[in-house]
């Protein structure tokens, strides 16, 4: 034992010498990280990153990037003797014939599926608190930029066993890229190295599948993980244990144990679905064969969204300078999915214009206490519901017995009208949660007590609530709507931007509307001397 603590200790002064790790090392190990169940959002995620790192190395051992046809010969009766790509053959022979093959695809799989949904809930938390503010705008870019490389990373790896519904999906694919204006021929002819299909697609897709887009999601992993460090996490109103005044644990020993213990809990979780929950069974699509198409075809999960926006937008072509614009297919597949991403991406910058408030944010809001943020995130969330849901409208026509027009023209209604019910019911309900708080504080919590006055009259009994849970829910900032400047400076002369001010204002005063203020330090205090005489 005595020998490798030496030698341990020499290692360690080693790289001390030439890398300064002690006093990093002093810097970090002692740093506090949150005890909040919602930062386990983005463990889960990097986590089931890991997982999908190390079962990928696993089938790259196996699987066969090729298109060359080959006549398959395996144990799987039912497409004995029939012609296929290399690529298919190697899954076959992954799913049949290699030893733990079939559960490393679906942990592969489900572990793709948790990782995309992962980030998608993990940023609509940062959304909803306001976690994205000053000084982590960037950190909310870069999980866009992930969120966005999770869906090309799946979506590669979803079409490259080259199978009938995976082809389908890469037929659609096709046909979005045609779509673009000029360039879209150019660009798919690049892409598949030739016609639809190509004879590189395959190979192409497997090297972005396996390098270039893990080290692009590793490198923004790293700068994301990087940026909570040197800004340190932010923390929720009142989440300080006031017996011990701190917010969270140490990185070591506590952090890491509780870490390392989760790793392998969200492992388990995984490796129990894909044992119980087969998942894209390739052997019963068959090879790809450009003049079919499997019945009731449906994407991965988060693809869903883009389907829907394709079958629900109605057919519309329009010719100019020798070009055949297809609307039908560029404005569902590419400008919306654009618009929403881009907006998303925006958002913290608009709403820091809108507030005009440049000061750093630590300290998350509830999502009450911002309405209109809270409703345009519920819209957001409606709208991916809408389009989700119609990429199955003729599984629902089929499942309920209903008209697929009627469908899809119910869908296309509600995603004009759904969003503004959806604001207005959530800001709604935001505001009488605020008015909840407020009489809360005034007057106490409801004990379920009735008490009979003398004149006969029935009261409810209320009790004082702590203060710590009172500070809670009186500690956050009202915001008020940015005032107008005067047009003219103090010469008379016009001001520049007049019109980006009046914008400005408008906005504003949209944004901050039927404010609740929470009671004021005066009302709190003569709240507590009137307990105190009582």
């Amino acid at each position: 034992m005595s020998t490798i603590n030496t030698a341990a200790g020499a290692a360690g002064r080693y790289l001390d010498d030439r890398l300064g790790v002690a006093k990093v090392a002093r810097k970090n190990i002692r740093k506090i990280f949150p005890d909040h169940w919602s930062f386990m959002l983005g463990e889960i995620t990097l986590y089931s990153f890991i997982i999908l790192l190390l079962t990928g190395t696993w089938l790259t051992l196996f699987f066969t990037p090729s298109m060359n046809e080959v006549i398959y010969n395996g144990p799987y009766t039912p497409l004995k003797g029939l012609a296929m790509s290399e690529a298919y053959r190697s899954t076959l022979e992954i799913s049949f014939e290699i030893r733990g093959g079939l559960i490393m695809r679906h942990l592969h799989h489900w572990a793709a599926l948790v990782f995309i949904a992962g980030m998608a809930v993990h940023a609509f938390r940062t959304f909803f608190t306001g976690a994205f503010r000053k000084p982590r705008e960037l950190n909310w870019l870069l999980g866009i930029g992930l969120l966005v490389l999770g869906l090309l990373e799946g979506f590669f790896g979803y079409s490259l066993p080259d199978d009938l519904l995976s082809g389908t999906g890469l037929r659609i694919a096709d046909g979005v890229i045609k779509s673009i204006p000029v360039v879209g021929t150019y660009v798919s002819f690049f892409f598949f190295g030739g016609e639809f299909p190509g004879v590189d697609l395959i190979p192409r897709m497997y090297m972005i599948h396996i390098l270039l887009v893990p080290a692009l999601i590793l490198g923004l992993i790293g700068a994301h993980v990087g940026l909570v460090t040197y800004h340190k996490h932010t923390q929720y109103p009142g989440a300080g244990r006031t017996d011990q005044n701190v917010v969270g644990y140490p990185l070591l020993p506590v952090y890491m144990a509780k870490a390392g213990g989760f790793f392998f809990v969200v492992f388990g979780v995984l490796a129990a679905i894909s044992t119980v929950a087969p998942i894209n069974p390739v052997w019963q699509y068959g090879p790809y064969n450009p003049s079919q198409v499997s019945a009731g075809s449906q994407p991965d999960w988060y693809i869903g969204f883009l389907e829907g926006s394709l079958r629900m937008m109605p057919n519309l072509e329009t010719r100019a300078f020798g070009h055949t614009v297809s609307w039908n297919v560029l404005i569902p597949s590419l400008v919306i999915p654009g618009i929403f991403f881009t907006v998303f991406a925006l958002y913290p910058f608009l709403e820091a214009w809108v507030t005009g408030d440049k000061r750093e944010h630590h300290v998350l809001d509830r999502p009450r206490n911002v309405p209109v943020r809270t409703a345009l995130g519920v819209v957001f969330i409606t709208e991916y519901a809408i389009l989700w849901i119609a990429g199955g409208n003729d599984i629902i026509a089929v499942a309920f017995g209903l008209s697929i027009n009627a469908i899809t023209w119910t869908f296309r209604v509600l995603f004009f009208v759904a969003p503004p019910l959806v604001f207005v019911i959530t800001k709604r309900a935001c505001l009488g949660l605020q008015r909840r708080d407020r009489e809360k504080v005034l007057h106490g919590r409801e004990t379920g007590i009735l008490m009979q006055l003398p004149h006969g009259e029935f009261v409810e009994v209320h009790e004082p609530i702590s203060a710590e849970e009172r500070w809670k829910l009186v500690q956050h900032e009202v915001h008020h709507p940015v005032a107008l400047p005067s047009q003219t400076d103090r010469n008379g002369v016009k001001r520049r931007g007049v019109v980006a001010l009046k914008a400005r204002s408008k906005v504003s005063s949209w944004f901050f509307e039927d404010q609740i203020e929470p009671p004021t330090p005066a009302e709190v205090r003569e709240l507590e001397a009137g307990h105190a005489g009582h």
